[in-house]
């Protein structure tokens, strides 16, 4: 039986967002589950998109508890993270959510965007979706912990080796290791661009593995044709950074820029903790 909503989750996994919301409109002839999991997608593509007030407004609570949780991400995206953390520690204590897979799911994101591994890894661990065990692929890179991580993608390979979220992760995986396995994590990318789309995470990881091989011109290129995609994603803008200072060109513009998409980023945080520490030594030899 043909999979209805392949092209719907293989382009969200992929980062098209904008095309995911076009393959939801395009999925016909669904059964009510089959809906249920387009409208998932359907809206947290447009969390993805940051049109966070869609997403709450169209999803009230006779919506199916699938859809509940969706709506609680896109909370803590609007800043209403105790909330939807709060709501995520209720789900814990209801035997109905904790079975629910999608739910499990957003509890482990919220977790993650937390940085509370642990509560993450406790929410999917044990969730047989390969997104679940992709996203505790990136806990455990997150933890330092690739030995973790790839035996979580040896135990994707053996659901499915060659699904998209498969390959994703067996390259996350590789670029984190270094040596041979970034050229294999490069070749990933780039097949997937090629059978599929070219889609700023795509950009971006391929230029993460061409930064990791010195190859600095090269992801420069792709992160230029990232940035023409998204001028405002944060990881293009934090890459251009890095890129930018490797190649001895100015990066404040792009540091600008990323203060104003994502004003908590660790390299606008460090960027501000320079520029506090020279205005005190500054101030100091002034004084």
């Amino acid at each position: 039986m043909a999979d209805k909503l392949f092209a719907v989750r293989n382009t969200f996994y992929l980062g098209g967002y904008q095309s995911c919301i076009s393959e939801c409109s395009a999925a016909t002839g669904l059964t009510d589950a089959e809906r249920i999991e387009r409208d998932v997608y359907l809206y947290r593509s447009y969390i993805e998109l940051g049109t966070y007030d869609l997403v709450m407004s169209e999803i009230d609570s006779s919506s199916p508890m699938a859809l509940q949780a969706v709506k609680a991400l896109a909370l803590y995206m609007k800043a209403q993270k105790e909330a939807a953390l709060a709501q995520a520690t209720e789900w814990r204590t209801d035997p109905v959510a904790a079975s629910n897979p999608t739910v499990l799911l957003i509890a482990g994101l919220l977790y993650a965007l937390e940085e509370d591994w642990v509560e993450a890894l406790r929410a999917c661990h044990t969730g047989g979706s390969l997104e679940m065990m992709a996203l505790c692929v990136q806990v455990y890179l997150r933890m330092d912990r690739p030995d973790l991580a790839e035996k979580q993608v040896k135990a994707m390979s053996a659901v499915d080796d060659d699904a998209t979220l498969t390959q994703l992760a067996a390259a996350w995986v590789g670029l984190h290791q270094g040596g041979a396995k970034v050229q294999e994590a490069f070749y990933i990318f780039q097949e997937l661009g090629d059978k599929f789309a070219w889609t700023v995470r795509l950009h971006n990881g391929l230029a993460a593995c061409q930064m990791r091989m010195g190859r600095w011109e090269d992801a420069e290129g792709e992160l230029l044709q990232a940035f023409e995609k998204n001028p405002k994603d944060a990881d293009t803008l934090a890459n251009l950074v890095a890129v930018s200072l490797h190649l001895g060109k100015p990066a404040g513009r792009y540091v600008s820029q990323l203060k104003l998409v994502a004003p908590t980023h660790a390299i606008v945080k460090r960027s501000e903790e320079g520029e506090a520490a020279f205005d005190r030594a500054a101030s100091a030899v002034s004084a």
